[in-house]
């Protein structure tokens, strides 16, 4: 069976990035660390890739460089079970971020979060579709997402 690993790209924080990701997963880990040698092109000896896992999935981060930067269009979704777990995950990755709408952020690194709750998607997709459109509604006007209030959109609408 094929995999997919997404490949990131940072300039000098791969390791740095790696270790702050895999703290905040309770599988997170490190599984392999590669230091640039005499062929280059970075600085032999320093971290050049760095491999590691969240929540199952497996990542690369390339040391390469500042010519390119993260944006929006690619983001890494978080489902939480509950509130508690949006707040946990939202908390520590804006520290040093960014605050976006509807569930997004940008952390310290640049990279692109949603922080959502899985409620959401229950709700959102529920065949009435006057509450599914008001609980999207309401997302739409949020930051972080709050379940209780997409609860009580849902349940008034």
């Amino acid at each position: 069976m094929k995999e997919v690993t997404p490949f990131l790209w940072f300039d000098t924080q791969a390791e740095e990035a790696a270790t702050f990701y895999t703290s905040l997963f309770d599988d997170g880990k490190i599984t392999k660390v590669l230091h640039y040698g005499s062929a280059g092109p970075g600085e032999s000896g320093s971290v050049m890739t760095v491999d590691f896992e969240l929540a199952g999935q497996k990542f690369m981060a390339l040391n390469a460089g500042p010519q390119y930067r993260f944006n929006e269009s690619v983001s890494f979704l978080i489902h939480c079970d509950t509130q508690e777990e949006v707040n946990r995950y939202w908390s520590q990755l804006t520290e040093g971020g960014e605050p976006r709408p509807c569930g997004w952020l940008k952390d310290k690194y640049g990279l692109f979060w949603q922080i959502v709750p899985k409620l959401l998607f229950t709700l959102r997709d529920d065949p009435d579709q006057v509450k599914g459109q008001a609980v999207m509604a309401a997302m739409l006007n949020m930051g972080k997402i709050e379940s209780a209030e997409l609860q009580r959109v849902y349940d008034n609408a």
